[in-house]
């Protein structure tokens, strides 16, 4: 694909003479105009799949280009592609300049593939196929409390996804390697290893956490604990012939089941979001798992006293429409924490969107 570069153009959205004069532009729009602004918000997001599917923050380069210039390079229409870049930069992803190229912004550059911080592939998941037929069906799912997608496509979320949805399916398994091998390096930097010598990943996926945790740290040995499907496709890190394979060790399992695992520090990142009764069992096998005095870190996005809290609550509803699951608020997981008998210590931030609660097993 020809590089060449791109930027977006700022709108000016008319108030209807009905409501009260203008305010000051300082203060934003008025509550009119910015509810009009959130019931479109489904053309905004179409706005960013649709960019990034076209590629279009990659076919941009450092210079400026033209709508005609990218429209070339990517194969579309020059009309439509300058429509679409104007739509995004009322949100800040590209901005057109005055003589009426395009450049880059930080928003914009997330969306290239080979971007370190690249949410291309999580801005796709969050737009995929079923999202547009399931969330008409919010105020059904508030009613019932449980999934509607049962409903709207005959089956389970999961198995319309790796049966029906192919694509889907690829497009969820990147985005949740985007997501876990960034938040990843931010788990290693949080956690204080002294003392541990054995650390356990529990429902760790490909265990991004646990390479970046012993990469950090060359005198710990770790395990990875996941469904036989999961910790077949680890880290290549982590596998045989991998520089850590040495000293990590892979355990097919279900943690809701039993959790075969002795260590000094158990990590649980973002498994306690099904229902109560999974997370009861998770919670349970640990503590039934660890020697008195372990560590066990639980690591979850909070709906409540987070700076992210647009984005954790659009993923607790997101949630609650696929699979009936919820996000924790910090009582509700303390709640949880406490009653499977683990002692609360420090609760910190890890970063924009994700705390964790370290704790202890008691003796």
């Amino acid at each position: 694909m020809t590089t060449v570069s791109s930027t977006s153009i700022s709108t000016t959205l008319t108030t209807p003479t009905t409501l009260p004069g203008p305010i000051p532009a300082a203060h934003g729009p008025q509550p009119g105009m910015r509810l009009r602004e959130l019931v479109f918000g489904a053309a905004c997001a179409a706005a960013v799949r649709a960019a990034a599917r076209l590629g279009v923050a990659d076919a941009l380069g450092e210079a400026p280009a033209t709508a005609a210039e990218l429209a070339a390079a990517l194969q579309c229409e020059q009309q439509p592609l300058q429509r679409l870049l104007r739509a995004l930069a009322c949100y800040g992803i590209f901005t057109e300049t005055d003589d009426g190229t395009f450049v880059h912004t930080e928003m914009s550059r997330l969306l290239r593939e080979d971007d370190p911080h690249s949410l291309r592939y999580i801005a796709l998941w969050c737009t995929e196929p079923w999202t547009w037929q399931v969330w008409p069906r919010l105020d059904d799912a508030v009613r019932s409390g449980g999934s509607v997608f049962q409903d709207v496509y005959g089956k389970g979320f999961f198995d319309h996804l790796h049966q029906d949805a192919h694509e889907s399916a690829h497009v969820f398994n990147r985005a949740m390697t985007t997501s876990s091998m960034q938040s990843a390096l931010d788990v290693a930097d949080l956690l204080d290893l002294t003392g541990v010598s054995v650390v356990a990943d529990i429902g760790g996926g490909q265990g991004h956490v646990l390479a970046s945790l012993l990469e950090k740290h060359p005198t710990v040995r770790g395990v990875l604990l996941d469904l036989p499907g999961v910790v077949a496709k680890a880290d290549p890190r982590l596998r045989e012939d991998g520089r850590l394979a040495e000293r990590a060790a892979m355990v097919p399992g279900d943690c809701r089941q039993a959790i075969p695992v002795e260590a000094d520090m158990y990590i649980i990142k973002n498994i306690l979001e099904w229902d109560d009764e999974s997370t009861r069992r998770t919670l349970a096998n640990v503590v039934a798992a660890a020697r008195p005095g372990a560590r066990v870190v639980v690591i979850e996005n909070l709906v409540d006293d987070s700076p992210s809290m647009k984005f954790t609550t659009a993923m607790d509803l997101m949630l609650l429409l696929n699979v009936g699951g919820a996000k924790h608020t910090k009582h509700s997981l303390c709640t949880r924490i406490e009653d499977a008998g683990l002692v609360i210590g420090e609760i910190r931030p890890v970063n924009a969107y994700l705390h964790a609660f370290e704790c202890t097993v008691p003796g």
